[in-house]
């Protein structure tokens, strides 16, 4: 069976929140807790959790057990820098599973349902599709490293996505489109589910 690493990218400025969202309660944890206690609850060999702005507070909110820290004071970048830092603390694996920190949805289930269709064939890529829409987490082999690395600002992997389709094996969920939090309503709507 393949090593595959989760990385949970939590380090955002939140800018259209206004406050840090990581922190944000949710549940008897917070935003950030929840999404790193489904990576560590899941069947992902390892976890690394990358946090950058707030990421005292993050910490003390998310509470990782097994998982590896990593900071990227350059979350200011992007979205990219956070994935070169989750690359960097992740070191040697077969593959890295990308989770966002901000879209409580993704559960364990989700993650090892989208692990156990990439291993038999550890494509290049994997993305998850929830009802024909594309989302986290998204999969990608050893190999695809160094496109990963090359990659910079936001939504970086999705642009990877779109100039080469090919590459990645779609992984179909039949559930709705988890909600990503990035404004209060979208916290609201997460929160009172």
């Amino acid at each position: 069976m393949a090593e595959v690493v989760g990385i949970v990218l939590g380090a955002g400025g939140s800018r259209r929140l206004g406050r840090p969202k990581q922190t944000l309660p949710l549940g008897d944890t917070t935003l950030l807790g929840h999404a790193v206690r489904e990576a560590e609850r899941s069947s992902l060999d390892r976890v690394v959790l990358v946090v950058g702005a707030g990421a005292e507070e993050a910490l003390a909110g998310a509470a990782p057990g097994r998982a590896t820290v990593a900071r990227n004071d350059a979350y200011g970048e992007g979205c990219a820098s956070s994935l070169v830092a989750g690359l960097d603390a992740a070191g040697a694996a077969d593959a890295i599973m990308l989770l966002l920190g901000d879209m409580p949805g993704v559960d364990a289930d989700v993650i090892d349902a989208v692990r156990d269709a990439w291993e038999p064939e550890r494509p290049w890529a994997a993305v998850t599709e929830y009802r024909g829409s594309p989302g986290h987490p998204l999969v990608f082999s050893a190999a695809a490293a160094p496109d990963l690395r090359a990659l910079h600002g936001d939504k970086a992997v999705w642009k990877l996505l779109e100039r080469h389709p090919e590459r990645f094996r779609r992984v179909l969920v039949d559930r709705p489109l988890p909600r990503d939090v990035d404004t209060w309503d979208d916290y609201v709507a997460v929160a009172g589910a």
